[in-house]
């Protein structure tokens, strides 16, 4: 079985990433989407609301896990037993960090194999913190989230 891993903090989960989860479902038997636990970031959501959200957001996709990990990648990749890791890039920049993490992984772990996805162009200049400095004062952020999510992140800033 292909197993793969999708991390990232999805803090929020945004458009972008429910269209590489979407796409990159479609390449292998299941998709685990790691929800990281870095208790280094001040984040808008715990981690088990970004968890929540993204299984109801994913409920449609039949093999979509959600998980959450802390520490290492290659040791989550390890324990779930997935050696593919798949990842979004939205520009040329994110490609020169995400092969360096690459090659490291792989270096640590030989049966890691990293895909890129690179974002449909629609969403190419969308991020998280993209959506939170607009949410944060107030602005439309409906193009760039799920629905269902978006009160759940005006609350986070006392907006309703």
């Amino acid at each position: 079985m292909k197993r793969a891993i999708y991390p990232g903090s999805f803090d929020p989960v945004t458009n972008g990433h429910i269209d590489i989860i979407e796409r990159s479902s479609k390449l292998v038997d299941e998709l685990v989407v790691g929800v990281l636990n870095n208790s280094a970031k001040n984040s808008l959501f715990f981690v088990d609301e970004r968890v929540s959200m993204l299984e109801e957001l994913t409920a449609y996709l039949p093999n979509v896990k959600i998980d959450s990990f802390d520490g290492l990648l290659v040791d989550f990749a390890k324990r779930i037993d997935a050696t593919i890791i798949v990842r979004g890039l939205r520009a040329v920049t994110d490609f020169e960090y995400e092969l360096q993490i690459a090659q490291t992984n792989h270096e640590v772990y030989p049966e890691m194999e990293t895909i890129f996805l690179t974002s449909s162009l629609e969403y190419a200049y969308l991020s998280s913190t993209i959506v939170k400095e607009f949410a944060s004062y107030g602005g439309d952020i409906s193009r760039f989230v799920p629905k269902q999510t978006i009160g759940r992140i005006y609350a986070k800033f006392g907006i309703k």
